[in-house]
């Protein structure tokens, strides 16, 4: 009989929901049983497309003898981090201080009171390559909570009083870097410096294997690169975006990234598609080519978005969240390719220099198999064509491999709907749409706004975090308020509909609301009237994703000069002050709070440009998203509509498309005709 996880939305739930396990939802019923068994609680944290939670579930939780230890002495809790990125957060941190290291799955034992007392990631059944069997984790634990409970309610106490101190995630900095400007300059020259410190300089990225994206210190560099040229930060971003498309990490077939890269040259991937991940590295090519004129940016961007267009939208408009790492249980299966099975497809001639340039042999490069990459240079002579003939020959063939790879059995996807992953992939559709010209992308943005409107939000106002088979549920989170709300400005900034921008304040106002520390200042995870954890916490650093207070911080500037309400920018600048110490000693890991705060002292730029009506914005969309203006606010004037309050008083001089380019509010004379053209190629 399946357990109690059948009723859950959650695919990673289902996924569990025939384990012998006695699995429990998070609910304050597990925890009341708990307390009335007198028994520790096992959580166990994953997500659908994690390779090590499937490992983890067939080796210990599809296993009798260890099912039957944990029913009769633990309750067990599994939670899926995508649904519950709070609870996942706190025990994450748990795990961390505990062990030095964190991942998925997440392992923690709790008292009664929801309090760590012991943690760490994947275990294998029995010992194994120096780690301890989980059985013997399993067997530790009980006697522990049995024999020394004194012990287990002292470590509780020690972790839990860490949790807190961390939840806080700042000191008692006096410095005031949205203040001092002199002190903001050092804190993003020191964190773009960093990146460049450690850039591998060989293949790009920064640090060592295994390797991720790290989308935001891109998007932070080629900010700075779009106000000022650096060739250090130019070269950083140039080698790590095309030594990334060049890699297995890179799905060269179907398009799109992976989650990360195993090896330091991002050719073994771990094979798993993540929504968030696509979302920011089509939005940091899309940079690229603004900044850069590369072609190449361009391609990869496009294949990236048309990936998560044709294999990522549900019919309601919304994104899924993920697409696994294994099929038919082999890790890469759908991905790789042996030379045989390329000349199925595509005949001798085509497939051998196919597989020449892709690096697809006999003997291999992953497993006895080949992951298509084009790591390895070849001589663009070697086939007497032109290479724009051969670019689109190599076009061609990918798109018939990628039919042929459809007859393959597919990865599992979790189609769950996530609103701030969803935000993120509705910027990345719409600043890709306005600049390379597709309303094919900013229809795919436009109809995603559309689904978190209307499907995604209470009676009230008020957003929801996860969507599944009709219906939406669990309270949002800070990251969700603050990404959609930019989503949004982008959505207006892209197509002049000024109710995006009265939807974003909407939002915006309910963020402030409900997550503000009016005692502190910052925006706090969760909202003040969600589920009470251990602790509450503020999230500053970004990892996978933009973390809340960062993109809050955006979010309320550009909308602070869109609408003239000061009182945004007052928040931004007092999150800043908050952030004053993680600014100064960890500005590396914070990349998103370093543009907020650059932007805070140099975003005094506003360009508006009026055209006589919304049919003319198609055709000056793509001038004034040619250039990446990462310090500027852009806003539209139409006729005589209704207009945001930057755009106020700056109509079309004699019913011409006109340019107000304006510091600090203070607007030069207006530009019309050719004048319009050339300054927005400056």
């Amino acid at each position: 009989m399946p357990n109690r996880l059948a009723e859950s939305l959650s695919p990673y739930l289902l996924q569990h929901q025939d384990n012998p396990v006695d699995w429990f939802p998070w609910c304050e019923e597990a925890f009341q049983l708990a307390k009335k068994l007198d028994r520790p609680i096992f959580l166990s944290v994953g997500y659908a497309a994690c390779h090590w939670c499937h490992v983890m579930e067939h080796e210990s939780f599809e296993n009798e003898a260890i099912a039957e230890f944990l029913n009769n002495y633990f309750i067990s809790v599994k939670v899926d981090r995508e649904e519950r990125p709070d609870v996942d957060q706190i025990y994450m941190n748990a795990v961390q201080v505990m062990s030095g290291r964190g991942g998925w799955p997440m392992s923690v034992f709790l008292d009664h009171d929801r309090r760590p007392f012991y943690a760490g990631t994947y275990w294998p059944p029995t010992q194994r390559a120096g780690m301890p069997g989980f059985a013997q984790v399993l067997d530790a634990i009980a006697a522990a909570w049995q024999d020394r409970r004194d012990e287990v309610v002292h470590h509780a106490d020690q972790i839990t009083a860490a949790l807190t101190q961390l939840a806080k995630g700042t000191g008692d900095s006096v410095d005031q870097p949205a203040e001092d400007v002199e002190l903001a300059r050092r804190i993003v020259r020191q964190a773009c410096d960093q990146l460049v410190r450690v850039l591998d300089r060989n293949d790009g990225g920064f640090g060592g294997a295994p390797k991720f994206p790290h989308a935001t210190d891109l998007l932070l560099l080629l900010s700075q690169v779009a106000v000022k040229p650096n060739v250090d930060y130019r070269g950083a971003c140039e080698l790590t975006l095309n030594k990334m498309a060049a890699g297995g990490i890179f799905d060269h077939i179907g398009g799109g990234f992976a989650r990360y890269s195993v090896d330091s040259k991002w050719l073994v991937p771990h094979f798993e598609k993540m929504l968030y991940d696509n979302a920011l590295l089509a939005t940091a090519y899309t940079r690229g080519f603004q900044v850069t004129g590369s072609g190449h940016f361009a391609a990869v961007a496009d294949a990236t978005l048309r990936y998560m267009a044709r294999d990522m939208v549900d019919p309601s408009g919304g994104l899924h969240c993920s697409e696994d790492a294994d099929s038919e249980g082999v890790e890469g299966k759908f991905y790789v390719w042996k030379p045989g099975e390329v000349t199925a497809v595509l005949g001798k001639e085509r497939s051998d220099r196919f597989c020449q340039i892709y690096d697809i042999t006999d003997a291999g490069n992953f497993e006895g198999t080949s992951i298509p990459n084009r790591l390895h240079a070849t001589d663009p002579n070697a086939w007497d064509l032109p290479p724009q003939v051969l670019e689109t020959q190599l076009a061609a063939d990918r798109e018939a491999l990628r039919q042929a790879r459809q007859k393959r059995v597919r990865p599992g996807r979790d189609d769950k709907i996530i609103t701030a992953w969803n935000a993120l992939a509705i910027d990345a559709f719409a600043v890709a749409g306005a600049v390379f010209d597709s309303q094919e992308w900013i229809d795919v943005a436009t109809k995603a706004g559309q689904f978190l409107c209307s499907r995604m939000r209470r009676d009230d106002g008020r957003l929801l975090h996860a969507f599944r088979s009709g219906t939406a549920h669990l309270d949002a989170y800070v990251d969700d308020y603050a990404l959609t709300a930019s989503a949004f400005v982008t959505l207006y900034q892209v197509t002049a509909d000024k109710t995006w921008i009265d939807t974003a304040n909407q939002l915006v106002d309910s963020m402030i609301e409900h997550f503000w520390d009016d005692t502190e200042g910052g925006f706090y995870y969760t909202a003040d009237d969600s589920e009470t954890l251990i602790t509450r916490n503020k999230d500053w650093h970004d990892g996978s994703l933009v973390s809340g207070n960062g993109a809050a911080v955006n979010v309320l500037l550009t909308l602070a000069d869109l609408t003239g309400n000061d009182r945004y920018r007052q928040y931004a600048q007092r999150t800043l002050n908050t952030a004053a110490e993680i600014l100064q000693s960890q500005s590396a890991a914070a990349a998103s709070l370093v543009i907020g705060l650059d932007r805070f002292h140099r975003g005094n730029r506003q360009m508006v440009l009026a055209v006589p009506s919304k049919s003319d914005v198609p055709a000056w969309r793509g001038k004034l998203f040619a250039k990446h203006r990462s310090h500027t606010t852009l806003a539209w004037h139409l006729g005589d509509a209704d207009n945001v309050a930057l755009a106020d008083q700056k109509s079309c001089v004699d019913g011409q498309p006109t340019l107000y380019v304006c510091e600090d509010f203070t607007c030069g004379q207006p530009l019309t005709a050719d004048s319009v053209v050339s300054a927005l190629a400056e």
